[in-house]
């Protein structure tokens, strides 16, 4: 199985508390299901339609392990405490093969 990447970028975080209270509860439900964090910050450069944005790269067993945390229960809690604190899109990635 190949790795998984769970992509978060970030257009605007509206409630700084709420977001907080957000990375609270993920770091933990995003750790104990698997993941791993390799880069969170603003990106660096952007080109293209890109946009200097928070960029979160989560590395991720596989596929199903990043898509069990991000639907799990404790994740969920995370969510509902950002609510509407932050515009952002997650996408989860499947890795590349080694083969």
């Amino acid at each position: 199985m190949s790795k998984a990447y769970w992509v978060s970028c970030y257009r605007e975080i509206s409630d700084p508390k709420k977001y907080a209270s957000y990375i609270q509860l993920a770091i933990p439900a995003i750790a104990a299901g698997g993941g791993v964090f390799l880069a969170r910050d603003v990106a660096a450069y952007a080109y293209e339609d890109g946009q200097q944005d928070r960029t979160i790269i989560i590395e991720f067993p596989d596929l199903e392990s990043a898509r069990a945390t991000h639907d799990g229960e404790a994740y969920a809690a995370a969510l509902e405490a950002l609510g509407d604190g932050a515009v952002r899109d997650i996408r989860l990635v499947g890795g590349v093969s080694q083969a």
